[in-house]
């Protein structure tokens, strides 16, 4: 509301209304409103007390005060009588130019380190008061020239006067003044802070308090860096690279406060990037460089180890002390440079990494594969792993010494390299794939361990009688290292297969580890052969540990080559089958024609002459009452089926004989043979020689040796030879044991005639290549036929794509078929080209 004024003879007299509440004088200062209410409230010039009571219309102090505002009433008005004018410029300059002088004596005891005697409340209204009266330009170059002044000599000398005689030192004497100076300009930055929002931050020119106080102080530190080796800057980041030097070498002089304090001022200062991380980059690439030379020379497997270890740390220290990620990522990748790509030669060596998967060293392995796939080097790390596994795997296969343990071993060996590929290689499908093809190499190698003159693989054989082993005494054959482990069970339960973890379930999984071997067998005959032989032994002499493993194998088998493959092995389970039925059907007959009972149970095997292994036909000697019965089953079974005729496999017979001895009965489980033998025995007790023997029973040669030696010379000794030995002679005499003794009351006597003779052996293997001859010659002449007419290359080829599923065959065996068939008129050489001969 304005002001009216009048004029009376006793000079200006200043009149205005009065509202409810009080406003300041006109000639109150910028910062008196925010002073105290005592200074707010003064009136200057005011006449006497009495003058001012009489113009307000006080009443004498015996009375009470009356407000001289009354309400509804309007506005009274207040006259003050011989007011004095005074100049105001004059106060306000001085006011402002004391301000200055408050500001500038605090700034003096903050870089003393002291308390400003001004209350900081006060200050910070004396900058506000400065600002709004237009100045904040000159009272922000106040506030520089006295920062700059003090950080480039005390402050400069104080870090000079503290930084010592090393690098370090001084290092520490820059965090530590920075810690100060930190302080200290938190605390101007608090005073200025009207200065701050309401000038700087729209002046795009000139630089905050806080961007201010970090300028000023880089400058003062880091200005002459790159010019001058010996400033404090310089010495101070080589002391930080010092600092870590120490932390990698291990020296207790290093100080992780320090370290992690300044990286952290270098962040903050603007030259952490610029100035420090080029030179940590420049002597961590010499620390490496020499860290890996010193190191060359040392084992492959202490290579690894210290550069895993080397790696984690430096990873460890970029991130404990909070190094830029740019800086971590350009130091690994230079580590992994210097490291890794350098020395890749030495990584990958052969025989070094041979050595470690010797000790079966899987965090070696591990480590060395981390360390390659940080360079993308870890594909080439397959070579070297399969040639070892080609070499160590052709030793097993060739160790005539242990050949028996030859699968056993294999897959020991595979076990161990599945475990590699899991838990180093993180289940690559490269190192998965690798290890197949080396085990396809090394077993279909031709110059690994093969049978005398046939030149058929020994691992299809040996295969096929693990295979054996294992039906045939289950989990207890197995040495504890195949056992599956509980990963493995987990896996195979993932896969649906095995999944209950009983005893089956492991003896299922063995067998298909079994087939895993099977599988890169390229001629599969010999494992057919043998296995048949195998089965027949295990079926006819019921020796198989589960039916339910047998019918399980059949079935990969079955899955696995297909249905030709089986179609024999089937045939054999139905045989059993149906001679079950048979010999039921037989003792009706008997009931049924009145034959009396005996105290012999004949049970009769019908085979199949087709499906069966081929046996050698012995004539024996029987006793009457065994004899009287085959003659009986023979009746039944001609007058059953007509037109069949039977052959009796005498050495595939086996049965229980009871004996007498002195100390009592037993029950001896033998052979038809041992069984024969050990009749002869019931007609004399003096001794009986070998030519009696021989005579008596039928047997003769090395079915007769065998026999008598399983009696007379192994763990179970129911007859003696004299003279006595290991070795059995024509010359030598044998008689009744009468003092045998054993615990068991059932016994079983090894049956050596049972057990496959080397003879035997190679005579299966070289049965085995004759029908492969005879399988590719037949190929042969089905191509042509179809054909006519081809080159050679071409029937080479095409014989091969016929004859893969049976496996390889060479180029040179499929060349000396077809001239054989040459010979024998089936085909006509042209040049270079076969013509069919109808």
């Amino acid at each position: 509301m304005p002001s009216p004024f009048r004029f009376s003879p006793d000079g200006p007299i200043h009149s205005a209304v009065i509202p409810s509440k009080r406003r300041l004088p006109q000639t109150e200062s910028l910062s008196s409103r925010h002073d105290n209410k005592r200074q707010r409230d003064t009136v200057p010039s005011a006449p006497d007390s009495c003058t001012m009571s009489k113009a307000l219309g006080k009443r004498p102090a015996t009375q009470p005060v009356r407000s001289a505002f009354e309400p509804n009433k309007g506005a009274k008005k207040l006259i003050v009588s011989r007011l004095r004018t005074v100049s105001r410029s004059n106060d306000v300059e001085q006011y402002y130019e004391k301000r200055r002088n408050e500001l500038k004596v605090a700034l003096a005891a903050i870089f003393n380190n002291q308390q400003p005697k001004q209350p900081l409340e006060t200050l910070y209204r004396g900058v506000e008061d400065i600002c709004r009266h237009g100045d904040a330009r000159d009272l922000f170059d106040i506030l520089r020239a006295q920062c700059e002044s003090y950080l480039n000599s005390r402050l400069h000398q104080a870090i000079m006067a503290n930084g010592g005689s090393s690098n370090i030192d001084m290092l520490r004497a820059v965090s530590k003044y920075w810690t100060i100076w930190n302080s200290q300009s938190t605390t101007i930055r608090s005073i200025f802070s009207y200065l701050d929002r309401s000038f700087l931050l729209n002046n795009k020119e000139l630089p905050q308090i806080n961007d201010l106080a970090i300028m000023l102080f880089r400058k003062m530190v880091f200005a002459s860096v790159q010019s001058s080796p010996s400033s404090v800057g310089a010495k101070s980041l080589v002391g930080l690279c010092d600092l870590i030097d120490y932390d990698r070498k291990g020296d207790s002089r290093f100080d992780p406060a320090l370290l992690r304090d300044s990286i952290s001022m270098l962040n903050v200062l603007n030259v952490y990037g610029k100035l420090f991380e080029p030179l940590f980059l420049k002597t961590s690439s010499a620390y490496l460089h020499e860290f890996a030379e010193e190191l060359s020379a040392s084992s492959l497997k202490s290579y690894i180890s210290a550069c895993e270890k080397l790696l984690a740390r430096e990873d460890d220290r970029c991130n404990a002390f909070n190094f830029d990620s740019t800086t971590k990522r350009q130091l690994m990748n230079a580590a992994h440079v210097t490291l890794i790509d350098d020395y890749s030669e030495k990584l990958l060596d052969g025989g070094s990494i041979g050595k470690i998967l010797d000790e079966n060293s899987v965090e070696s392995m591990k480590a060395l594969y981390d360390l390659l796939r940080l360079s993308d080097l870890q594909r080439r790390l397959r070579g070297p792993w399969e040639d070892y596994i080609k070499n160590a795997g052709s030793a097993i296969v060739n160790d005539t010494s242990r050949g028996d343990e030859m699968v056993v071993r294999l897959l020991e060996f595979r076990k161990t390299l599945d475990i590699m590929v899991r838990d180093a290689f993180k289940k690559d499908d490269d190192f998965t794939h690798g290890l197949r093809q080396a085990f396809d190499n090394f077993i279909n190698d031709k110059k690994n361990m093969t049978s005398r003159n046939s030149g058929t693989s020994k691992v299809g054989e040996m295969i096929a009688k693990y295979v054996d082993m294992l039906l045939r005494g289950g989990l207890k054959t197995l040495p504890a290292s195949l056992l599956s482990d509980v990963q493995d069970r987990v896996d195979a339960e993932k896969r649906g297969q095995a999944s209950t973890g009983d005893e089956d379930a492991e003896l299922d999984r063995q067998l298909d580890k079994a087939l895993e071997l099977f599988r890169f067998i390229e001629g599969k005959g010999v494992f057919e052969a043998f296995y048949k032989q195998d089965l027949a032994r295990r079926l006819l002499m019921g020796r198989s540990a589960s039916a339910d493993a047998e019918r399980s194998m059949l079935a990969k088998l079955k899955s696995e080559c297909g249905s030709d493959f089986t179609r024999n092995l089937e045939q054999m389970f139905k045989d059993q089958q149906m001679a079950r039925d048979e010999m039921d059907s037989y003792k009706e007959w008997r009931e049924g024609n009145g034959y009396t009972k005996t105290k012999l149970d004949l049970n009769v095997s019908i085979l199949s002459a087709a499906a069966w292994p081929t046996y050698p036909d012995t004539q024996l000697l029987l006793p009457d009452g065994i004899a009287s019965q085959l003659e009986q089953f023979a009746t039944y079974y001609t007058n059953k089926h007509t037109g069949r005729r039977l052959t009796w496999k005498h050495s595939l017979a086996h049965c229980v004989v009871r004996a007498s001895f002195n100390k009592g009965p037993k029950e001896l489980l033998v052979s038809a043979y041992q069984a024969i033998v050990l009749t002869i025995f019931n007609q004399t007790d003096e001794p009986v020689s070998y030519q009696q023997i021989a005579e008596r029973s039928g047997l003769s040669g090395r079915d007769l040796d065998r026999t008598l030696q399983s009696l007379a010379c192994g763990k179970v000794r129911v007859i003696t030879k004299d003279p006595k030995g290991k070795d059995v002679n024509p010359t030598d005499k044998f008689l009744v044991n009468k003092s045998f003794s054993d615990p068991k009351f059932r016994i079983k006597i090894n049956q050596i005639q049972l057990k496959e003779t080397k003879e035997e052996n190679q005579e299966t293997h070289e049965r085995v290549a004759r029908d492969r001859q005879f399988e590719t010659q037949a190929a042969i002449v089905r191509i042509m036929k179809s054909r006519k007419t081809m080159t050679h290359a071409n029937l080479v080829a095409e014989v091969i794509n016929q004859t893969k599923k049976r496996g390889a065959v060479d180029t040179s065996e499929i060349k000396q078929n077809i001239e054989k068939l040459i010979e024998k008129d089936y085909l006509e050489r042209e040049g270079s080209s076969y013509t069919y001969l109808a």
